[in-house]
């Protein structure tokens, strides 16, 4: 690997051992062992490097989300069974002890102290609904119209960030897929009456 890759990975084990903002450049340098100058060289700034190394980390949850055994998600996409199943995935990776989610609420908190990284981190936000459209609703990623991640992709992020907030704040009382799918089960009903 050459120093970007270095420091993305090592910038990554950083952010999961020691959080956003008790991560020093000088701690990422360590890590890597790169030096401070390749993280300006690489990345523009420590922050830039670490909403990097967030956006990865988030990305490689796709497999978990799947149900990680690659034989993907149960039932057919669209349908109450594949919410069920998926959110069930998703939900299981926030039990993970020192789950990547509780770093979300550290990251979300901060946001107004580091507008850069905001910034990346609302631009990613908008491809992972991307990515959530397909994995629920079937299909290919890059078929996801602008429309529909701005939409149905935005509905599956923001019912994401929910979920973190609550299994973050209080995991006894957080929802489990069954209750998130029977609740959807039953806004669908009322909204077709």
């Amino acid at each position: 690997m050459g120093h970007r890759e270095d420091l993305l990975e090592g910038a990554k084990r950083c952010l999961l051992e020691k959080g956003f903002a008790r991560t020093t450049a000088r701690d990422i340098v360590k890590e890597s062992g790169t030096n401070l100058a390749s993280i300006g060289y690489h990345y523009g700034s420590k922050d830039a490097l670490l909403a990097q190394a967030y956006v990865a980390l988030v990305e490689g949850m796709g497999d978990a989300f799947a149900g990680g055994d690659g034989a993907g998600p149960a039932g057919e996409p669209g349908s109450l069974e594949r919410f069920r199943s998926v959110w069930a995935n998703i939900i299981d990776t926030m039990r993970e002890p020192g789950s990547l989610w509780r770093l979300s609420v550290e990251i979300i908190v901060m946001g107004d102290q580091l507008p850069e990284v905001r910034d990346h981190l609302a631009r990613a936000q908008r491809e992972a609904g991307r990515g959530l459209v397909p994995l629920l609703m079937g299909g290919r990623e890059e078929d996801v119209s602008d429309e529909t991640a701005d939409t149905v992709g935005l509905f599956y992020v923001t019912l994401m960030t929910g979920l973190i907030a609550q299994w973050t704040f209080d995991p006894k009382s957080a929802p489990e897929a069954d209750q998130l799918a029977e609740g959807l089960r039953r806004i669908m009903t009322a909204a077709k009456g």
